[in-house]
């Protein structure tokens, strides 16, 4: 196939965000700058935002093989480049000066070179329509994660939780690729179209089940499904504070992108059985996710069960696979994202690297509100909304996939989906109440704002502000979403 500058101008947001990486490796190995770097890595991730435009315009719906360039993929795109953008912003105040002058003990500018290059990894899952791109984009995301996770070395915790991250990501993707590699034993080819046809024409062999279900598994493990969740508390807990924001948002938003774009273009792969054990895997994930957050009395800890369960309630979306339920995955993921950057942001900007661990434990925001109203006010909106109340992003999201649900009539679904919305309601009010307790010769004032994390606190006031105006007036994210063609893969 002979590359034109029109294929160029489609690649424009993946080249710009691989030659910031680039930059970004040439200035630090020319001189360490914290701020250097993070200027780099923002302006990069700024202008790869602003080149979604003429690459959409270019409209080439396929560059190559392995990659496909739609509306689709400039979606999630965008969604992925906006929460890196604000994961960067963040690790820029968490890993900001001390008081004394001396910074994070340790290098600090190959943090911004590993979120954008797993970033970047992201990219090319969302737009692929190949299982080699698919593998290459999965392994490109996943292994600068496991640096991320293990950063804070010092932090028995956090090289813990690297560790296991990496020993059970390798796990997964051993499966990922023995699934692949049976379905193309079995169809011959590794697009996602052609494995689609083909197999829709031989009919599912027992080969072909068991390799959708080691791919499955492999999926399952990034996605912290249930049975295949038991890292994520570890992980999000030993993890920095703006790391589990950048995992818990960015890393998931493409794999289950790409879950979505198999699922769409192989009808095949949506065979009954295959609807059958997803929805088994929902169910476990709703309840398990739920039930398991009650009792946690760490907040990254109780994020982390709550993701289990969110992406169990994405699940009704992808099996519901018609109508409203593309759209729904859009809409839900967006509003997600938002409420978990801002609920991992304030975690952010209360912790410090040098305090020993993040400021995660539900005691240490006791009586918050008479310390730090803003934070405050932030933390409350992201509570309520994961919990879906009405006037925040969270229920126009939940809306959608109650909605989706209802259209297939995925009555058993909604049904799990409803009781798992109401204990999560528990939990996330708990974490509100916790916020507003009087302790006795408390004082009312706001702590002094560290002018180091100014940035930090815009942003994390910015993500707050959207996911309000979502909720209020959902309709512009709405047509959006129908424009980029996601109800018309």
């Amino acid at each position: 196939m002979e590359l034109t500058q029109q294929h160029f101008i489609a690649l424009l947001p993946l080249l710009v965000v691989s030659a910031t990486v680039v930059v970004v490796m040439l200035a630090i190995a020319w001189r360490r700058n914290h701020g250097l770097s993070y200027t780099l890595s923002t302006g990069g991730l700024v202008l790869a935002l602003f080149s979604i435009v003429p690459a959409m315009q270019a409209d080439v719906q396929q560059v190559t093989m392995l990659l496909r360039t739609d509306g689709f993929a400039y979606f999630y795109m965008t969604l992925m480049l906006l929460a890196t953008l604000v994961c960067v912003t963040l690790a820029h105040a968490y890993l900001g000066e001390r008081p004394g002058g001396s910074g994070f003990p340790g290098n600090r500018e190959e943090l911004y070179l590993l979120m954008l290059l797993s970033a970047a990894g992201g990219m090319v899952l969302v737009s692929a329509q190949h299982l080699a791109s698919l593998f290459i984009g999965l392994e490109l995301l996943s292994v600068p994660v496991y640096g991320l996770v293990a950063y804070a070395f010092f932090n028995r915790r956090s090289l813990e939780a690297g560790i296991k991250y990496m020993v059970l990501s390798a796990a997964g993707s051993a499966f990922l690729l023995f699934g692949m590699a049976l379905l193309y034993a079995e169809s011959g080819s590794l697009a996602f179209t052609e494995i689609g046809s083909s197999l829709a024409a031989q009919g599912s062999s027992i080969l072909v089940q068991t390799g959708i279900g080691m791919m499955l598994i492999g999926l399952g493990f990034k996605l912290s499904l249930v049975p295949f969740h038991l890292w994520t508390p570890d992980v999000y807990e030993g993890a920095p504070a703006p790391v589990s924001a950048f995992l818990a948002t960015a890393s998931k938003v493409a794999v289950f992108a790409v879950l979505l774009r198999l699922y769409q273009l192989s009808p095949a792969t949506s065979g009954g059985w295959l609807n059958d054990a997803l929805s088994l895997i929902a169910i476990a994930s709703i309840l398990a996710g739920n039930l398991l957050a009650l009792n946690q009395s760490n907040l990254k800890r109780l994020l982390g069960y709550s993701s289990i369960a969110h992406f169990g309630y994405l699940l009704v979306a992808l099996i519901a696979s018609n109508g409203l339920a593309v759209e729904a995955v859009g809409v839900y993921l967006v509003t997600y994202v938002l409420t978990s950057l801002g609920a991992f942001g304030v975690i952010t900007l209360m912790s410090s690297p040098f305090q020993g661990r993040d400021a995660d434990a539900l005691y240490q925001y006791r009586g918050l509100f008479w310390r730090r109203p803003y934070l405050t006010a932030v933390l409350t909106l992201m509570m309520l909304s994961l919990a879906g109340i009405p006037l925040t992003a969270g229920f126009i999201g939940k809306f959608y996939v109650v909605a989706s649900g209802v259209e297939s009539q995925l009555w058993w679904l909604l049904g799990t989906l409803i009781a798992g919305s109401a204990i999560g309601l528990y939990y996330y009010l708990r974490v509100m109440v916790t916020l507003f307790l009087v302790e006795p010769g408390i004082r009312r004032h706001d702590a002094p704002f560290d002018w180091g994390q100014r940035a930090g606190g815009i942003m994390l006031v910015a993500v707050a502000a959207l996911t309000l105006l979502l909720g209020i007036y959902p309709q512009p994210l709405l047509e959006l979403v129908q424009q980029v063609g996601l109800a018309a893969l």
